[in-house]
């Protein structure tokens, strides 16, 4: 009798242990309108994925004018920026939305956490991602202003396009490692989403490191690489050899690449720096709050970076950019009164790409 009684308590502990998602979080949280609404979250992600479409329509009508082919491949580069900043908004905003208007209980929908992992793995996948792109953007404009020639051949659309699969690929890989046993995703205030589980704990410590420092060292290969080509293309631009080598379509998108970086350094360092400061530095554990705010905040960047195509194509950048390289180089060549100018028997330029038919590169 009594090793029956046993049986049934050691059952019945088993059926109400905590699973390990839900361990330092438990639902159900208490309805908080000042941090958590539906009508914020749905107007937030139906704002996002209204940008990111509409740029991937502009980006698809400007991709099949181009012929410029570092054009081509920067495009195809900004396309897969782009719309993993659409998947990323419609996963995780459909998730966020959807507790928000029923209020569902995670521990009774999601009793393995299976649902949580897989909101986790979406946080960490699409965060990661943008921040890659953007460094292999930075490495291939480094390559194209910089080596314009190997470039040329080395750089094709095939290439890009397994570049860009190789980013989703490596994101990936790094967001399932808590699955494999490297950390862990926990539900986070106020309820609506899960994410890494930001501790001490030498597990959870390793995979918040590597989230971290992969996405600080992406923003830092950015930084670098763009200085450098800036400073390259300002030379080209209006130094002495601005005959041999104009190309307003290098201007604009270093123009868009630079923005990219800020919006992502702005958005996204704050997070990064917290999360490190919080694993190594601080022994105090994470402010739920704080994480939630920092969170939100790099959701910002998934809604700006479209518009950074939209609003900087060479109609407007041709007419702001040239006043000031026209001062610089005005003692040294003549015909920047038009702009940058193309050379002699190039072609014009094509609405929304800035392509021309003899520049090899």
């Amino acid at each position: 009798m009594v090793l029956s009684l046993l049986s049934v308590n050691e059952t019945d502990a088993q059926s109400n242990a905590t699973p390990l998602c839900f361990s330092i979080n438990s639902p159900t949280f208490k309805p908080n309108h000042t941090i958590a609404s539906a009508y914020f979250s749905a107007v937030f992600s139906g704002l996002g994925l209204s940008s990111n479409l509409f740029a991937l329509v502009v980006l698809a009508k400007t991709f099949q004018h181009t012929k410029s082919r570092s054009r081509s491949s920067f495009l195809l580069f900004l396309g897969g920026l782009v719309f993993t900043d659409f998947m990323g908004l419609l996963v995780t905003g459909s998730i966020v939305v959807s507790f928000h208007i029923t209020h569902f209980n995670w521990r009774q929908l999601d009793p393995h956490c299976h649902f949580c992992n897989f909101m986790g793995m979406s946080m960490v996948f699409y965060g990661l991602c943008p921040l890659l792109l953007g460094a292999a953007m930075a490495i291939e404009r480094y390559i194209g202003i910089n080596r314009p020639f190997s470039r040329s051949t080395a750089m094709t659309n095939s290439r890009a396009c397994s570049t860009v699969a190789i980013v989703w690929v490596t994101a990936g890989c790094i967001s399932l490692l808590p699955l494999a046993g490297l950390g862990n995703y926990h539900l986070q205030v106020p309820g609506s989403w899960c994410f890494l589980n930001i501790s001490s704990k030498p597990l959870d410590m390793t995979f918040s490191l590597i989230f971290s420092l992969v996405g600080l060292l992406s923003l830092a290969v950015s930084f670098l690489l763009n200085t450098v080509s800036v400073i390259t293309l300002l030379r080209v631009c209006c130094g002495q050899d601005g005959r041999q080598r104009r190309r307003d379509y290098e201007v604009e998108m270093m123009v868009q690449l630079i923005l990219i970086m800020a919006i992502a350094s702005i958005c996204w360092c704050p997070l990064l720096m917290y999360i490190l400061k919080s694993v190594v530095v601080s022994s105090v554990a994470a402010d739920p709050y704080s994480v939630l705010f920092y969170i939100r905040l790099a959701t910002c960047n998934q809604i700006c970076d479209p518009w950074i195509y939209i609003l900087c194509q060479e109609s407007r950048l041709r007419c702001l950019l040239r006043r000031p390289c026209c001062r610089a180089a005005s003692s040294k060549w003549a015909g920047c009164s038009s702009g940058f100018g193309l050379r002699h028997g190039t072609r014009s330029w094509i609405p929304g790409s800035t392509s021309s038919s003899d520049v090899p590169f």
